[in-house]
């Protein structure tokens, strides 16, 4: 059975999405998915399911949406999605923590990034559904205005990586 790895918005950051791992690892196992693993408290589970991406996505989304009064959003990507987009981030000079991976639920539009402001010097780069940005002062005090990334969630590149990793171990278990 695959591996999907699931990543949630607006969970457990900054309180807007208040949701313990527990609740989401029981919400997972509710709806048939099997070896339910969650990793820190931002909304990422990994999972078992011989259902496609899409209703996987759809089917977490709506479980949650009954759970917390709105669905957060939910984009799931497979262990290798997850290493591909570690082993081609850009800035290959900068701090993994600087580096934050935006996944989105559809590949961005071509001019994405042209509504950019980055005060900060920030830099993006698109790749599919994924916009990358490089924080150098820390994302925690930027003022980075860009509307694509509002329908997206954010890990950082140590996240992207551990997460692959959490997944690979699931798979060689097959």
């Amino acid at each position: 059975m695959p591996v999907h790895i699931a990543l949630l918005r607006a969970i457990n950051v900054g309180g807007t999405g208040s949701l313990s791992m527990t609740e989401l690892k029981a919400i997972c196992e509710g709806l048939g998915f099997a070896d339910v693993k969650t990793y820190i408290q931002s909304g990422n589970v990994l999972f078992r399911s011989d259902e496609a991406e899409k209703a996987v996505e759809e089917k977490l989304d709506e479980a949650l949406g009954k759970k917390m009064g709105k669905p957060p959003g939910v984009m799931v990507r497979s262990r290798k999605e997850l290493e591909a987009i570690a082993a081609n981030a850009p800035f290959p000079g900068a701090k993994p923590s600087f580096v934050l991976v935006y996944f989105l639920p559809e590949k961005a539009p071509a001019d994405a990034l042209e509504k950019m402001v980055a005060p900060d010097g920030e830099e993006a780069k698109l790749a599919g559904r994924e916009i990358y940005v490089h924080y150098p002062n820390g994302s925690g005090r930027s003022k980075l205005k860009l509307p694509a990334l509002k329908l997206g969630t954010s890990r950082n590149l140590n996240t992207v990586r551990k997460l692959a990793e959490m997944a690979a171990d699931m798979e060689e278990k097959d």
